[in-house]
């Protein structure tokens, strides 16, 4: 049983003694723990970006203050903090869009402060306008949020003289390179440990979600199912900052020479996290498909819940292995063997092949039974073998259990 899923004993009926307020006391600390351990996660992810973010400021305002004779440098360390807060993404294009971002906010507001003064609707006008124009650019989120940022900036902050324009925009850039030059050359992310700890909140729930789901399937718990599809369809959201932070990693890998000599590990690493992404997609069709199928009253094997089992504890132990740089020997041999129970549970080939196949599963379990060997063969490629390899097993093993 997952780590994750809660006894079926937490079901019963509480012992002799205990009171309703034990109870409440108990689901409390139990909520503080899940809570503090949480927090405990965040800070271990984010809080390299926290340092990173201290110093490029403090090294941006005194770059800027000390060699561009700036007293009041502001958007030198504004920038370098944006870009540092962009590390879970692509930092060179966020940089780009920044600095971008600035000149607009910058040209629109030292056009029109002059002609319209300082006021509320100026500046209301101001950021309009800005925006307006990185639109037509067709800029993404970053560059307008920027150059509606620096418009009120420039509006509400500063004089409207002219002057001014060259030295905000170098100032600006001088904060765009500075926190480029944190993030990739003085405290660059480790990326290994990154991408670990934000596989983590994806891998965790996605394996206690197949363990329910096949605890589901054998007592036909209709709502026991729907409750691991939504389990697995919420995890759409860890999933895109599990993207962000592969595409950091391979950025940092990439750029950062203290990072330079990890791009060999880290490519193996990647490669076999996206596999298991697009395997838990796999699994939601499954989940969805079996979840359908006990709605419909079809028949489910004791085999497919058997093989789902076996293919939760083969992500496990896939990730042992990689974690530990060994040979995924024996997940593959899980992931093999689930497709075996798949093919029991499917049915055995009619003999004739002019007579309909035998099947002892109904239209939505073929289906998932489809999907089955899609995530097993995205499985087996995250264990390190090419497409051609992994389909040629899934389809031996099979076509075996079809003529047994």
């Amino acid at each position: 049983m997952p780590a994750t899923q809660e006894p079926a004993a937490d079901n019963d009926p509480p012992p002799h003694g205990v009171s309703r307020v034990d109870r409440t006391w108990d689901g409390l600390r139990e909520r503080v723990r899940h809570g503090v351990r949480s927090r405990a996660w965040r800070l271990r992810l984010y809080g390299l970006l926290a340092v990173q973010a201290g110093v490029a400021a403090t090294i941006a305002w005194f770059v800027g203050a000390q060699f561009l004779d700036n007293p009041a440098p502001v958007l030198a360390p504004t920038t370098a903090v944006g870009i540092v807060a962009a590390a879970m993404g692509s930092r060179l294009r966020r940089t780009i869009e920044l600095l971008v971002g600035v000149v607009l906010g910058l040209a629109v507001g030292d056009a029109v402060m002059p002609l319209f003064g300082i006021g509320p609707w100026q500046t209301g006008l101001v950021v309009v306008l800005a925006i307006i124009v990185a639109i037509l650019l067709k800029g993404g989120g970053s560059l307008l949020t920027q150059a509606g940022g620096t418009a009120v900036l420039i509006a509400t902050l500063e004089p409207p003289v002219r002057d001014l324009s060259v030295p905000r925009f170098v100032d600006a850039a001088v904060g765009g390179l500075v926190g480029l030059a944190v993030g990739l050359l003085v405290v660059p992310i480790h990326p290994q440990r990154t991408v670990r700890r934000l596989a983590e909140p994806v891998l965790d729930p996605a394996i206690a979600a197949m363990h329910d789901l096949a605890g589901a399937l054998r007592l036909r718990d209709l709502d026991g199912a729907q409750r691991s599809l939504d389990a697995l369809r919420g995890l759409g959201s860890r999933l895109t900052v599990l993207d962000e932070g592969l595409g950091a990693a391979q950025e940092v890998v990439r750029l950062a020479p203290l990072r330079w000599r990890e791009r060999p590990s880290l490519a193996y690493y990647t490669d076999a996290v996206r596999h298991m992404e697009r395997t838990l997609y796999s699994l939601r069709a499954i989940a969805r498909r079996l979840t359908r199928a006990l709605r419909d009253g079809e028949p489910v094997p004791d085999e497919f819940p058997a093989a789902i089992d076996l293919l939760a504890d083969s992500v496990q132990t896939l990730r042992c292995a990689i974690r530990a740089r060994a040979e995924p020997q024996q997940a593959r041999q899980q992931i093999l063997t689930a497709v075996e129970l798949v093919g029991k549970a499917q049915g055995p080939a009619a003999s004739d092949p002019t007579r309909p196949h035998t099947h002892r599963l109904g239209y939505s379990g073929m289906i998932a039974a489809g999907d089955f060997r899609t995530s097993a063969h995205d499985l087996l490629m995250a264990s390190g073998l090419n497409a051609d390899e992994a389909a040629a097993l899934v389809r031996r093993t099979a076509d075996r259990d079809e003529w047994d």
